[in-house]
């Protein structure tokens, strides 16, 4: 794995331009070659923050996955907020299957193309998922759920389905089948 660096503008190039592409285009038909040209760094550049290429994508994981741990935060105590958490979510989560260049979920797409559990970027896959889980579990605990576990798995099949038909399908559907699959797993 890739240690701990610090801060550098060629590094986030580098992960700015896989970001984008990885996204766009799919990982692994993504060469390290592109990324440095893009990002305009040299190979002993990236190397000397990723030594490969899986440390790169494990990084880009990374980083999406703290910036939504940023946004959903912390789940309130309060009965009432923690279900409006589950709402929030679903309706961020409906927003974003709607956006102009929606390719998916980027961390179900990695996990297509890096199947294998011993791999750093599935593990980073399912780091990302325990923590969604959980953390919808403990909204769904707090807003009174019965089963609260039973419920977050439900919210993530929901979701990974609207993922899926968000750019298969109709994206406003997908959206509206989630957010009221959600509002069913509160209420019912």
């Amino acid at each position: 794995m890739t240690p701990p660096t610090r801060p550098s503008a060629a590094r986030d190039r580098l992960l700015r331009s896989a970001s984008a592409t990885f996204y766009a285009e799919g990982i692994r038909g993504v060469g390290v070659d592109r990324i440095v040209a893009e990002a305009g760094v040299t190979r002993a550049t990236f190397y000397r923050h990723f030594p490969s290429k899986d440390d790169l994508v494990v990084a880009y994981l990374r980083g999406i996955d703290e910036a939504i741990r940023a946004r959903v935060g912390q789940v309130p105590e309060q009965r009432a907020a923690a279900a409006g958490l589950v709402r929030a979510l679903a309706g961020g989560i409906g927003d974003e299957l709607c956006t102009a260049g929606f390719r998916g979920c980027p961390f179900i797409n990695a996990a297509a193309e890096f199947a294998e559990p011993e791999s750093p970027v599935h593990r980073a896959v399912v780091d990302h998922r325990a923590w969604l889980g959980g953390t919808v579990a403990r909204a769904f605990a707090v807003a009174g759920r019965p089963d609260p576990d039973e419920a977050a798995r439900r919210f993530v099949m929901l979701r990974d389905g609207a993922m899926v038909a968000g750019y298969l399908a109709d994206p406003a559907t997908a959206r509206r089948t989630l957010i009221a699959g959600v509002e069913d797993l509160l209420t019912g």
